[in-house]
Order: structure tokens, then C-alpha cells, then sequence
């Protein structure tokens, strides 16, 4: 087999994996590479129709990986609202990513004790995610919940988080402590900001939360 085709049919597999991501910045990279690669191969056998469409969605992929990476910035993507144990909405939320929550917090007992902090994760008008905690001494919480649905794991949901305009800065909180339902996610919490403590736990400090304008 020729190298074009083998740039065709590299391009063509690489367009059908696009599109099966859930992750939406990592669809639009990987289509933005697949149309790039079939753009090159149309070019090769001068089919100019096809390599027209595929400058299109070059450009197309580009300008929404552009937004999609200005989104992210904290202060723009995200916002979190507080839920009680009852609240149907939470009730919705755990209904539809239950199993998913369980595929990474398997200790977790969910909706939480009464003294629980519950709070889910809003982009615009969509709720992508859900964080849970109990008191951890005078001025912290154990962090028990720490999710975010597929779709915004491409975004800056745990720094919004763990920020001054996040749940637990609000609350007055100057650390949180991850817990052990949270130990199969350590790569996360490095990148979210935790530490090991000298005992071997992790912990977040936090900075005081944003005065209101």
C-alpha cells in the first residue's frame, strides 16, 4: 500500500475515534489532526471539493479549540451552588453519574452525612460536576466527592474549586484534606494543588475567600 493511502486511511480512522470522545477539547484536537491529515492526502490526489471541506474544518476545529481554552480560564467557566441531602436536583445528578462517581470514589456514601458540605459545580447553565466534604477540625474539610462529568474534564473545574471564589473558601476554610476515598486519585489531586503531609495524607491550603463587590 502507497504512503498516501496509508495518510488516508490514518486520517479517515483517526476522524471516526474523534468523534466517539465525550471530552470535547480532546474531540476538537484529534478531528482538527484528522482533517489535517485528510486535508494533505486530498492535496496528494488533487481532489480539490474534498480538500476545500477540509480547510473548512480545519479552521472550524481551530476557532472552537481557541474558545475552548479561553473558556477554561477560572473565573469565567464556573460557578457552584449549594444542595441539601433531599434536594432533587442532586437526587437527578446522582441518578444519572452515580456509577460514574462510584468508578472513582468507591468509598464514597453518598448524599453525605446531615453536617456534609454538598455543593455542585455549575458551567453556565449545565451541572458538571460534584463536590462533597465533612468538617476537618476548626478550619478545614475532608474532601470525600471530587467529580466532574466526562464532558468538563477538559476544564479548570478543581482549580475553580479550591479557589477564593470556591465552596470551601467560602465557608471560611483555610485547607482541605483529601480523604481516602479520594486515593486512587492522586495524579488529580497533585494537579489541583495537594500536598503529602508529613503523615502521608493530602491537603490543600486555601486561600481567604473573595470579598463581595
Amino acid at each position: 500500500m502507497a504512503i498516501v493511502d496509508l495518510l488516508g486511511w490514518a486520517g479517515s480512522a483517526l476522524l471516526v475515534y474523534s468523534v466517539l470522545q465525550s471530552r470535547m477539547l480532546r474531540l476538537r484536537v484529534l478531528n482538527l489532526a484528522a482533517s489535517f491529515a485528510l486535508l494533505v492526502f486530498n492535496a496528494l490526489i488533487a481532489v480539490w471539493p474534498m480538500v476545500a471541506m477540509n480547510v473548512a474544518l480545519c479552521a472550524i476545529n481551530a476557532w472552537f479549540i481557541v474558545a475552548l481554552l479561553r473558556a477554561r480560564h477560572v473565573g469565567r467557566a464556573f460557578a457552584w451552588a449549594p444542595v441539601g441531602a433531599d434536594d432533587p436536583v442532586l437526587a437527578h445528578f446522582l441518578a444519572r453519574h452515580g456509577a460514574d462517581i462510584a468508578r472513582f470514589c468507591p468509598q464514597a456514601d453518598l448524599p453525605g452525612p446531615p453536617e456534609a458540605l454538598r455543593a455542585l459545580v455549575l458551567h453556565d447553565d449545565v451541572a458538571a460536576g460534584l463536590v462533597v466534604a465533612t468538617p476537618e477540625g476548626p478550619d478545614g474539610w475532608r474532601l470525600h466527592v471530587d467529580y466532574v462529568t466526562p464532558e468538563y474534564r477538559d476544564y479548570t473545574a478543581g482549580a475553580f474549586l479550591y479557589s477564593p471564589d470556591g465552596p470551601f473558601a467560602a465557608s471560611g476554610a483555610r485547607r482541605v484534606v483529601a480523604g481516602p476515598e479520594l486515593a486512587g486519585l492522586q495524579q488529580y489531586l497533585g494537579r489541583a494543588g495537594f500536598a503529602r503531609t508529613a503523615e502521608g495524607a493530602w491537603q490543600r491550603l486555601l486561600e481567604p475567600a473573595t470579598a463581595p463587590v
